[in-house]
């Protein structure tokens, strides 16, 4: 875990009025299925701040099992493309141990400091990669974002672990870098 997210968690008593476990307590009675409704639900009900509120629903999710289901959910009749998936988790997380993996239900959201990446079952034959990559030219590969709107600026479309390869790991390195 790094300093600023140590030195967060240790200051969430004294911010919020209660520890992180206090925190996952509260959200697990009212058991969210979208990030973005616990962090209003902290937000609005409680007081407390964007970004501690955004912790604590990350590092909620990170202990729950419910992630695994929902990666699970979102390859069901998918399974073909989840050596993809698991060939893409396995070198983000070469990247740093300050990367938080948010899955939801329909897409995993790859977080530094903001999200940089996301990947989402597209279709049962391809994984659809998108990537936060500012001022970036696009290419016959590193297409637009597409679908994905402003939550990614460029896309990349998968059919093979093969296709996880030198170019798209520097992209996906690039989008790590400029996170912060």
């Amino acid at each position: 875990m790094d300093k600023a997210l140590q030195t967060m968690i240790n200051n969430m008593p004294e911010k919020t009025g209660k520890s992180l476990d206090q925190w996952k307590v509260i959200l697990k009675k009212k058991a969210f299925t979208k990030h973005g409704e616990a962090v209003k639900y902290l937000k609005l009900e409680h007081g407390v701040t964007h970004g501690f509120a955004n912790s604590i629903v990350s590092l909620s999710k990170e202990e729950d099992h419910i992630p695994d289901d929902l990666v699970a959910n979102q390859y069901k009749g998918k399974e073909s493309l989840i050596p993809i998936y698991d060939k893409l988790i396995n070198e983000i997380k070469k990247l740093g141990n300050d990367i938080i993996i948010t899955p939801k239900k329909g897409s995993v959201s790859i977080i530094r400091k903001k999200q940089f990446t996301l990947i989402k079952p597209a279709t049962k034959s391809r994984i659809d990669l998108g990537l936060k990559i500012k001022d970036k030219d696009t290419t016959d590969r590193l297409e637009n974002s597409g679908p994905f709107g402003t939550m990614c600026t460029h896309r990349v479309r998968l059919t093979g672990a093969d296709q996880v390869d030198k170019e798209l790991l520097a992209w996906i390195s690039e989008a790590y870098d400029k996170s912060v």
